[in-house]
């Protein structure tokens, strides 16, 4: 009996510093569970449960794993949001895989998306035809945002016998982000830094390092988020 007891007393351990490092990581190791979140996931469970059934470890063989993997996990998240060109080579990046209703083969194939998983995944979003698609965004976390065309949009305005303009459906851009201008989207998008400036005077901001996120949609007012420092009271259910 006495020879359960360590494995007893390294099991609570255990639970509760696992239960400790997803507090200090976040939710998001939860709720946007990368490929290198799912990776470090599996080797955490094996690290700690292979420690569990040796006989030579014991708590603090397992607090020295569980404390080092956390750390790393726990600089890598702190890189990627103190370096933001990190983030696509450690967490990867959104891919356009339906673009004005087309198919982006070439995003695809470097996914490797074929058509009949992307048709499961846009099930998954009400969607049973690619027809109604005109954008859809392959996520990091291998999901898809879709964003359907006019007529097939709840409720659609075929119903409401309203006259569809292709041009009705824009896709919105992220142009700045942390309070800094992501240029590729502003070449992509066909405005200057200057009108970007200029947009956020409109709206009363000086410097871009005023705004913590940007987006703009053709035809509508740039949206903008400031940095913003308040006291979040805790939610209760």
């Amino acid at each position: 009996m006495n020879e359960f007891l360590p494995m007893l007393y390294e099991t609570i351990f255990g639970f509760f510093a696992l239960f400790l490092l997803t507090k200090v990581l976040g939710k998001t190791q939860i709720s946007q569970l990368t490929p290198f979140d799912f990776i470090a996931a599996i080797i955490l469970g094996e690290l700690v449960g292979n420690a569990l059934f040796d006989e030579k470890a014991g708590i603090p063989e397992i607090a020295f794993v569980i404390i080092l993997w956390g750390s790393l996990l726990l600089s890598t998240e702190i890189i990627t949001q103190k370096y933001k060109r990190t983030r696509a080579l450690i967490e990867g990046s959104p891919a356009i895989v339906i673009y004005k209703g087309e198919l982006i083969r070439d995003v695809m194939k470097k996914n490797r998306l074929d058509i009949h998983q992307l048709k499961n995944l846009l099930r998954g979003k009400d969607v049973f035809s690619i027809e109604e698609v005109e954008h859809a965004i392959l996520e990091t976390n291998g999901t898809v945002s879709v964003l359907k065309k006019s007529p097939y949009q709840p409720p659609t305005k075929a119903d409401l016998n309203v006259t569809v303009e292709p041009e009705d459906v824009h896709i919105s851009t992220t142009l700045i982000n942390d309070g800094e201008i992501i240029y590729d989207n502003l070449t992509e998008s066909s405005l200057t830094e200057e009108w970007l400036l200029q947009q956020l005077n409109v709206q009363g901001f000086e410097t871009v390092e005023e705004v913590f996120y940007a987006e703009y949609t053709q035809g509508k007012m740039l949206y903008i988020l400031p940095f913003v420092n308040r006291n979040h009271q805790k939610f209760d259910k």
